[in-house]
């Protein structure tokens, strides 16, 4: 009985691990919300965005765009506290673990509706997950599914791909009871990730949600995921215009929480950043996100509100080793690293602040590893372990993408430009090929086109594993690491990690991974960390900055 209450309070503490108080924006946060309270009603918001989203249903969502336009709609279970990485309640007003951290129960919000007037409860929690798990045919394809590969795993028809997801269980209409096969120090805020929001059960049968179909290297999505997003949050969809770049959303009248101060959202698509800032100063949008660092003094000096926020991401130049057999080969990728003037990089191409990225996640996460260091720029020795490896004459398709500005990539053409003319001077000869973000250059990266890429990630909560263990808890990742022999090894000792209930223990083990990663693995090349920015009008309030860039604009008020 001892052992019991002891093992269910380290998993009670395991949620309020996930504070991350360094990454707050508590002084940026409170004042916002002081500035937003009183706020003027009605008007239209028009944002800025870099690049058309992929498609309105969350659970197929891969990419910033597409979830910045979903979490206005919908809602999880959990979500984060403004401004931080703090889980908090949501959907549901409390959950609770068992003593061995494999079932949780959650209790509901009551009095809430879906966008269609169909009621929220226990039997939709879990006729969400359901559907999550039982994806079918081209659903289970790590292009469609990503999170939940990434996070839950196999799917109810993959035996050989264990879940973490066992079961859910409506108690009672307010009471979600959901089982786990194993431990995870993800949970429950894995939950908050807006690919796990809760969608209207009726909409995602009435509007064929699960039908997706494979179309060459691409993916069509039915009528759900195009027209029909169904959600609990304080905008609803409205409609998307491609002829003039927009999707515009409209206030719920009827949501549970706290209504919108604004009458509607208009996402105005402008893939190109001068086009954007030129648009803010023209008064034809009331904000966008990231805008070039070199523009940040000028946009204050002429009145706009710039917010800096942390650097909670990573960018990393993928290795794939499926097509050229010389990738497997570690002299080769460590060659690669060594071509690469990290250093030279972050000081010519990224804001200030940014910095070089020794691993795979910001020193702010535990399972940071302090000792291990930057390798340095050595041209001499990247030819060196060419031909260590017979690999002098090594040609690659290298893939960059176009219409897209991601916190951690703010120009990609600039920093491919960078980092293709380092590896042309060590003597790597590059097939380039660039497509845009969404149309095309994602889908062809998981589907393990190119040699080498531009990717990157932002951190959906504070946990080690959302960052090392998103990037290789899987062998059949972009990286393709199960090419390699250490690529299982990597994996189970992933899992490992994530199942140990003891924090000082969890967070030693992910620094173990971390320096074998970068010493004996190098499935990739961490680049840099860099502090993104979003900047609006003055008269915008109530937006808090967040280091997830997880901005909800259900408080926001204009004028």
């Amino acid at each position: 009985m001892v052992h019991s209450v002891t093992a269910r309070r380290r998993w009670v503490a395991a949620i309020g691990f996930l504070s991350v108080s360094a990454l707050a924006l508590s002084g940026c946060a409170q004042s916002q919300r002081d500035a937003g309270s009183g706020g003027k009603e009605g008007g239209t918001l028009t944002f800025g965005a870099a690049g058309a989203p992929k498609l309105f249903d969350p659970f197929y969502a891969t990419d910033g765009e597409t979830f910045r336009v979903s979490r206005q709609i919908f809602e999880g279970l959990v979500g984060f506290k403004p401004g931080t990485a703090e889980v908090e309640p949501a959907l549901a007003t409390k959950y609770e673990p068992s003593a061995d951290g494999k079932t949780w129960t959650f209790t509901l919000k009551e009095g809430v509706k879906f966008h269609d007037d169909t009621d929220f409860n226990a039997e939709a929690v879990c006729f969400n997950f359901n559907r999550w798990y039982n994806q079918k045919g081209a659903g289970q394809s790590d292009a469609v599914s990503q999170y939940w590969l990434d996070n839950f795993g196999g799917f109810a028809t993959t035996p050989d791909k264990p879940s973490l997801y066992k079961s859910c269980t409506a108690k009672d209409a307010k009471t979600a009871v959901i089982e786990l096969n194993e431990v995870t120090s993800q949970f429950p805020s894995v939950l908050g990730f807006t690919s796990f929001s809760i969608s209207s059960p009726d909409a995602l049968k009435k509007y064929d949600a699960d039908n997706v179909q494979a179309a060459g290297d691409a993916f069509t999505y039915p009528a759900y995921a195009n027209e029909h997003p169904t959600g609990t949050g304080p905008f609803k969809f409205g409609k998307y215009d491609k002829a003039n770049n927009t999707v515009e959303l409209v206030k719920n009248d009827a949501y549970h929480g706290t209504k919108a101060k604004l009458d509607k959202i208009v996402f105005k698509i402008i893939p190109d950043e001068t086009a954007r800032k030129q648009a803010l100063k023209a008064g034809d949008i009331d904000g966008y996100d990231l805008p070039n660092a070199a523009d940040w003094a000028g946009l204050k000096t002429d009145g706009f509100n710039v917010a800096i926020r942390p650097a909670f991401n990573v960018f990393y130049l993928g290795i794939n080793q499926k097509n050229n057999p010389k990738l497997a080969d570690l002299k080769v990728r460590q060659a690669i690293q060594y071509a690469i003037n990290r250093e030279q990089l972050v000081k010519s191409q990224l804001p200030e602040g940014a910095k070089v990225a020794t691993q795979f996640m910001p020193d702010t996460v535990n399972g940071y590893n302090k000792d291990v260091k930057a390798v340095g720029y050595d041209v001499a020795k990247a030819k060196s372990l060419l031909a260590e490896a017979g690999a002098t004459d090594l040609t690659l398709k290298f893939y960059w993408p176009s219409e897209v500005t991601r916190p951690y990539m703010p120009s990609p053409k600039d920093l491919f430009g960078a980092i293709s003319g380092d590896l042309q001077a060590a003597g790597i000869k590059l097939e380039v090929v660039t497509k845009p973000w969404n149309g095309g250059y994602l889908t062809d990266v998981d589907n393990g086109i190119s040699d080498l890429f531009l990717l990157g990630w932002t951190g959906d909560n504070g946990t080690a594993h959302n960052w090392v263990g998103t990037f290789f808890g899987r062998t059949d990742n972009r990286f393709n690491t199960g090419a390699s022999a250490w690529g299982a090894t990597l994996a189970a000792d992933l899992a490992k990690a994530n199942s140990e209930p003891n924090e000082a223990n969890r967070t030693k083990l992910y620094e173990e991974i971390n320096k074998k990663i970068m010493d004996e693995y190098l499935p990739a090349i961490p680049i840099s960390h860099s502090p993104p920015a979003l900047v609006l009008k003055s008269d915008i309030k109530g937006v808090v900055p967040s280091p997830l860039t997880d901005e909800k604009f259900g408080p926001a008020s204009k004028g």
